[in-house]
C-alpha cells in the first residue's frame, strides 16, 4: 500500500520504519531534516512539504503534537490534495472536539478517517508493540487495521469517531494516577523500614499489582528495568503527561464526569513540570517524594 507519513517525531519515525519493514511504500514529511535523515535510511521516500507526501497516498497516517497543528495540517495540506478515496488515520493525542471536527471536514470532502492514538512508548514504536485504540465506522476499521497491524501488538475498535480519543484520556488518566500511587507506596515502604525490593516482591505479587509498579518499576535499582535506571531519561516525558491529563480534564468537564484524583494528579504533574522536570520521565513523580 502506498501510506503518507507525517510526524517522524519520537514515536512517528520508528512507526513509519515498520511500515516500510511490513512491505509498505511509505513518504514520509517532517519539518526536521534529521527526521527526514532517519526516515530515509529506514527505507522511506521524504518530501519536504506535505501535499507532496500525500499526492499518491491510499492511506495518510499523522502523529502530530497537539488538535492545532492537526486541524491546521489535514485542512490546509491533507484534504484535498490527497487522491479521492484515501484514507485518514490520525494518530495523535489530542482533544476530542478537534478530533471530531476534523473528522467531519475529511467525510465531508468524500475521505474515511478514523482517530488512533497509541498506548506505549518510543520502545513500543521502535519495536512495533504499540495499542492502538481506534474511533470510526466499521468500514473504516477494517480498512485502517491493514496499516496499523505492522506497528501493533493490539488494535481495538473503540467505537465511534473520537471514541479512540476517550479511551486514550481514560487510559493516561489512570496511568497518571497509578504511577503517583506506586511512587507514594514505594516511598512510604522505605521510610517506614522496609526494604524497597521486598515491597516490590510482595506488592508485585498482591493487589497493589500495576502497570507502573511491575514493568514500569519508578525507583530506580528496584523490579523492572525503567526510565528510572537512567536518571528518569527516554521514557514518556512528564510535559506529555501533563498534556494529557490536560486532555483528560477538559474532556471531563465537557462530559460532566467527576474525577477529583485526575484533578489531583493533574495539579501534581503541573507543579512538578513547572519546576523544569518537563523533560523527564512520568516515573521521576518519585524524586518528589
Amino acid at each position: 500500500m502506498k501510506i503518507a507519513f507525517i510526524g517522524l517525531g519520537n514515536m512517528g519515525g520508528g512507526m513509519a520504519a515498520n511500515l516500510v519493514k511490513a512491505g509498505h511504500e511509505v513518504s514520509a514529511f517532517d519539518l526536521s531534516q534529521d527526521a527526514l535523515a532517519r526516515a530515509k535510511e529506514n527505507g522511506c521516500a521524504t518530501f519536504t512539504a506535505v501535499p507532496d507526501a500525500v499526492a499518491q497516498a491510499e492511506a495518510v497516517v499523522t502523529m502530530l503534537p497537539n488538535g492545532g497543528i492537526v486541524k491546521a495540517v489535514y485542512t490546509s495540506d491533507v484534504i484535498g490534495k490527497a487522491p479521492a478515496g484515501a484514507l485518514f488515520l490520525d494518530c495523535s493525542t489530542i482533544d476530542l472536539a478537534t478530533a471530531r471536527e476534523v473528522a467531519g471536514l475529511a467525510e465531508a470532502a468524500g475521505y474515511e478517517m478514523v482517530d488512533a492514538p497509541v498506548s506505549g512508548g518510543i520502545a513500543a514504536a521502535n519495536g512495533g508493540t504499540l495499542t492502538f485504540m481506534v474511533g470510526g465506522t466499521d468500514a473504516a476499521f477494517a480498512k485502517a487495521s491493514q496499516v496499523l497491524e505492522p506497528m501493533a501488538k493490539a488494535v481495538i475498535h473503540a467505537g465511534a469517531i473520537g471514541s479512540g480519543q476517550v479511551a486514550k484520556m481514560c487510559n493516561n488518566m489512570l496511568l497518571a494516577i497509578h504511577m503517583i500511587g506506586t511512587c507514594e507506596a514505594l516511598a512510604l515502604a522505605e521510610k517506614a523500614g522496609l526494604d524497597p525490593q521486598k515491597f516490590y516482591e510482595i506488592s508485585s505479587k498482591s493487589t497493589g499489582y500495576n502497570w507502573s509498579l511491575n514493568d514500569y518499576t519508578p525507583a530506580p535499582g528496584i523490579g523492572a528495568k525503567s526510565p528510572a535506571d537512567n536518571d528518569y531519561q527516554g521514557g514518556f516525558a512528564s510535559a506529555l503527561m501533563l498534556k494529557d491529563l490536560r486532555l483528560a480534564m477538559a474532556g471531563a468537564d465537557t462530559a460532566g464526569a467527576t474525577v477529583p484524583l485526575g484533578e489531583h494528579a493533574t495539579r501534581i504533574y503541573e507543579a512538578f513540570v513547572d519546576a523544569g522536570n518537563g523533560g523527564k520521565d512520568f516515573g521521576a513523580i518519585f524524586t518528589t517524594l
